[in-house]
């Protein structure tokens, strides 16, 4: 689901009136907050769901088990660098290995070997890069003790998921996004005010710069020059 298509124009009213509605439930909001944010996201394929619940699953785990192994810090290293082992394996593998698996075939073709070399053809998942470094930014302020463990699965995972920035960033310390799942929200009407007028005001900056650049001098390529007039 993109920001700017027709779905989007749906689905954000709807989720707005319902999370407001249950404002009184800290809780239920942040479970509302999950499940809107893998709507948002499965829109694109379904599938792409299950490695961000992996993301979000091996990142809350390891801040609980960091935390329990306190006092003992070459036990926490471990198990923070196994996070980040699990994590950046999975970053790497869909998004970084068909590059490399086909770069490299193409080398070695031009050296005049052929390898018969295992490409996966495995379609990228949208904004892995945001919430895979957004989840591991967490566990590594446990273990570096800026933050304590999350003891709070639906916050976490609200906070790994959530959509407004999930698939364009930008990305999150968790010192700064998950405080903010831990408190109760209250509706501020000058505020929704100010957000529906910067949707607005983005919408039709994207709108104008589309228009623009489906003009015939922007499609072909032609570059038009302005001089700036020389002082009399």
């Amino acid at each position: 689901m993109l920001f700017n298509s027709i779905e989007f124009l749906f689905f954000l009213p709807i989720v707005f009136i319902i999370y407001w509605s249950i404002n009184r439930n800290l809780k239920w909001q942040n479970i509302f907050v999950i499940l809107a944010s893998y709507v948002f996201y499965g829109w694109w394929d379904i599938r792409f769901l299950s490695l961000i619940l992996l993301t979000s699953s091996f990142c809350y785990i390891s801040g609980l088990l960091i935390e329990k192994a306190e006092g003992n810090r070459k036990r926490q290293k471990i198990i923070n660098a196994i996070n980040i082992l699990l994590n950046i394996g999975i970053l790497g593998i869909f998004k970084y290995y068909d590059f490399f698996s086909t770069n490299l075939k193409t080398v070695f073709h031009s050296l005049g070997f052929e390898l018969d070399w295992i490409t996966l053809d495995i379609l990228l998942p949208v904004g892995i890069s945001f919430y895979t470094l957004q989840a591991l930014s967490y566990s590594i302020d446990v273990y570096q003790k800026k933050i304590p463990a999350c003891h709070d699965p639906a916050a976490f995972f609200a906070f790994v998921s959530f959509f407004p920035q999930l698939v364009a960033g930008p990305i999150e310390r968790a010192t700064n996004l998950l405080p903010q799942f831990y408190k109760r929200r209250t509706f501020d009407y000058g505020q929704a005010i100010d957000g529906c007028r910067q949707i607005l005001w983005g919408s039709s900056k994207r709108w104008s710069l589309q228009t623009i650049a489906r003009q015939p001098s922007m499609k072909y390529g032609t570059v038009i020059r302005i001089k700036a007039a020389s002082p009399s």
